[in-house]
């Protein structure tokens, strides 16, 4: 549990904070009581914008529920969305359109703060501070804030057209080589057959798959290019692909190679390894999660809105 310790009491009608990571394949919700108290945790499926504010905010509420099944003090008040700042982290939510569209459609939240799961998971990796943070998920984005304060974002352009070296993109690369074996364009390998078989096990059982599949759905192939990556040359290639990527995407961040830098997500944990040297070096572990961080940018929020408040608004006992 994190405890809150605010320098400041927050304005009289916010009672609960939570913070929010949504992605495509899931929500994780943190809540903090006024006092300092955290109340607990709630994870839902997806809430990224990609797939519409309905179903963004139906996760949400979800989660917020299971993070607040455990009894409260009885001098509380019970927690409501007119008496709780929410500051979210959603994938998306660099889409003006999507995040104009989920604001408009506020449930009723006393404050929500919107930013992308990346700027959160930024800012709660380098606790606000200048680095760098390349996540390599089901998608695949890069930003960082130098010492004035400015961000910069690489890649995040959405699968298909970009996320080169993701979970998404590898699945893809997987399932192509697969139609191309199926075809005799190539011949088959322990990759190709793997995703025969985690497909349905037959050329209509694939084309069915693919008509159905999804960025999530692609994702889920990853793992098999990792697994026989030992033994198959085209998952050799593929990772090696990715990880070629994934130090485009550092080097664009930070040319001088001077700040610290954290590799996050699925694919990036096991692409950390392969890394070259000069990489490896700048590696730092993450000081925070993407909730911390979203906890962070939603309370600077509240400082806005509460002039008197001074800097900082709380510290965090992990």
């Amino acid at each position: 549990m994190t405890a809150l310790r605010l320098t400041q009491p927050l304005p009289e009608a916010i009672h609960y904070l939570a913070a929010v990571d949504g992605g495509g394949t899931s929500t994780r919700v943190r809540v903090w009581h006024r006092s300092g108290v955290q109340v607990g945790e709630g994870r839902a499926g997806a809430s990224g914008l990609m797939q519409g504010s309905a179903q963004a905010w139906k996760n949400i509420t979800q989660a917020m529920e299971l993070a607040l099944v455990e009894p409260l003090q009885p001098a509380w008040q019970s927690p409501a969305p007119s008496n709780t700042a929410l500051g979210l982290g959603l994938a998306g939510a660099n889409n003006p359109a999507w995040a104009e569209d989920l604001l408009r459609t506020n449930p009723g939240y006393a404050q929500v703060d919107l930013h992308s799961d990346a700027v959160t998971a930024l800012h709660g990796a380098h606790n606000g501070g200048a680095g760098a943070l390349v996540i390599f998920g089901t998608g695949a984005i890069g930003l960082v804030q130098d010492a004035q304060g400015a961000l910069k974002t690489v890649g995040g352009w959405g699968f298909p057209s970009g996320d080169e070296g993701s979970g998404a993109d590898l699945g893809l690369q997987a399932v192509r080589l697969t139609q191309h074996a199926l075809d005799g364009r190539k011949n088959p390998s322990a990759l190709t057959e793997a995703v025969l078989q985690h497909t349905g096990g037959s050329r209509a059982a694939l084309l069915e798959w693919c008509g159905r599949a999804n960025q999530n759905t692609y994702a889920t192939c990853a793992p098999l290019v990792f697994a026989a990556v030992a033994t198959d040359a085209r998952a050799q290639d593929l990772v090696t692909r990715a990880v070629d990527s994934l130090c485009a995407i550092a080097h664009a961040l930070d040319p001088q190679e001077e700040l610290p830098l954290v590799v996050a997500g699925s694919v990036g944990q096991q692409l950390t390894p392969l890394l070259p040297p000069s990489l490896a070096l700048r590696l730092t572990a993450a000081h925070g999660d993407a909730m911390q961080g979203a906890l962070q940018l939603l309370l600077h929020r509240l400082q806005v809105l509460s002039p008197s408040q001074p800097t900082p608004l709380c510290s965090l006992d992990l």
